[in-house]
């Protein structure tokens, strides 16, 4: 079976997602979207999508965000598993029919996530703590999707949801790997909301450092608990 994983810098991309994508014997591609023309998805079982510092409503500034939007709705319409992870969330949920929105304010650093009674059945999240610190670093938000299930919340918003069929999407950042974390807390600055609220870059990336071995192993899980769903699906895309 093949992925695909659609990433928007090279700092961005699956991280720990694809040593648990690569472990299961699947074929991994990945596409730059900002920089290369989008490919035929039809040979691939499941995509997944990732964060970056664009928002999702910014189509104006990074043109290239139509394209994509437009080949995941068509993914969505297809039924095609999807992973979305930070931006990837938004940009799956408007691709399902939500509408992108800024949060009520930034989540940068470790946040806490409680699971709904829904996630704590789901194939994907049902295996994390009902409560968990997770690493975030948003400023917008991917609201419900029609018909979806919420499977997590933070105190701002929504953090895990599973769409019909076998697509998720998750706001915190369980991909990343500690070499992209320390790129980002290096650039902080290009992020007006981590300058506006005060971030401490020191504290955040020690405390980071501290966490990353054991929560690189809880994304690790969470991507294969995914590509199981896939696998054992009944449903073929269209």
């Amino acid at each position: 079976m093949r992925a695909l994983s659609i990433a928007h810098h090279a700092d961005a991309g699956p991280g720990v997602f694809a040593d648990a994508i690569r472990s299961r014997g699947w074929e991994h591609e990945t596409w730059m979207a900002p920089a290369e023309p989008a490919p035929s998805v039809g040979g691939y079982r499941a995509v997944l999508v990732f964060g970056g510092a664009m928002n999702v409503d910014q189509e104006d500034r990074y043109p290239w965000l139509a394209a994509e939007k437009a080949l995941l709705r068509d993914l969505v319409e297809r039924r095609v598993p999807i992973l979305g992870v930070c931006l990837g969330s938004q940009l799956l949920a408007e691709a399902a029919g939500a509408a992108p929105r800024r949060a009520s304010e930034p989540e940068i650093g470790w946040r806490e996530v409680e699971l709904t009674p829904e996630g704590r059945e789901d194939p994907v999240t049902g295996a994390l703590a009902d409560r968990f610190d997770a690493l975030q670093w948003h400023s917008y938000e991917a609201a419900l999707p029609p018909g979806a299930t919420a499977l997590a919340h933070s105190p701002v918003c929504l953090q895990a949801y599973h769409l019909d069929g076998s697509s998720w999407g998750i706001q915190f950042h369980a991909e990343v790997a500690f070499a992209d974390f320390e790129s980002w807390i290096a650039d902080y600055r290009s992020d007006p909301d981590a300058v506006r609220i005060g971030l401490d870059p020191e504290r955040f990336r020690a405390e980071t450092r501290d966490r990353i071995a054991a929560w690189n192993r809880l994304g690790a899980g969470l991507c294969g608990r995914f590509l199981d769903a896939v696998a054992g699906s009944r449903h073929s895309p269209r």
